[in-house]
């Protein structure tokens, strides 16, 4: 064999050799369904595997978010606010940056307890649809849905980058005397 086909053999073996190993998993699968996957194909609609989430209200008093005065840039602070109003909320939403994996975060709420969220788009969006879906009335569980329907894409933060909107909950004033 000549210097100028060795290459091109080489290459023909290993295209080979990657379906010879693929091949076991290609032909099982396009033979007839295995039992377990029989049971799969006949469910109406098989749910995608979400992020952890708590999936229903917080029985206990829930930690607190990071205070958003931290934070140098007016758009997390102002998310950060929002995210301590909406506590409860956010602890029964899947986060999708899946921070869960690198981090350990249990839902959207964790990634506001610790400095996460500063960081990540993706997190801020989730939790200003949670936040605004919440005050239209929509449920937790609507909001997850609206979440895995990947309405957070849409969410505009603009809104949060210019001046601080959202203001902590104000303490009642000592009445006057």
């Amino acid at each position: 064999m000549n210097r100028t086909k060795l290459p091109a053999a080489f290459l023909t073996l290993a295209i080979s050799a990657a379906f010879a190993c693929a091949s076991p998993a290609l032909a099982q699968s396009s033979s007839q369904p295995s039992p377990s996957s029989d049971a799969t194909q006949s469910a109406p609609s098989a749910k995608p595997q979400l992020p952890p989430y708590h999936d229903s209200a917080p029985k206990t008093p829930l930690p607190a978010t990071q205070d958003p005065k931290q934070f140098p840039d007016v758009e997390t602070q102002n998310i950060y606010a929002l995210a301590a109003k909406e506590k409860a909320v956010l602890y029964q939403e899947p986060c999708f940056c899946h921070c869960n994996r690198e981090v350990g975060h249990e839902s959207l709420l964790d990634c506001f307890v610790d400095t996460h969220a500063a960081g990540c788009l993706l997190c801020k969006k989730e939790a200003v649809l949670s936040y605004d879906e919440s005050k239209q009335g929509k449920t937790a569980a609507q909001i997850r849905q609206d979440l895995v329907d990947g309405k957070w894409k849409a969410v505009d933060l603009s809104k949060y980058d210019n001046e601080v909107i959202v203001t902590e909950v104000a303490s009642p004033k000592p009445a006057a005397k």
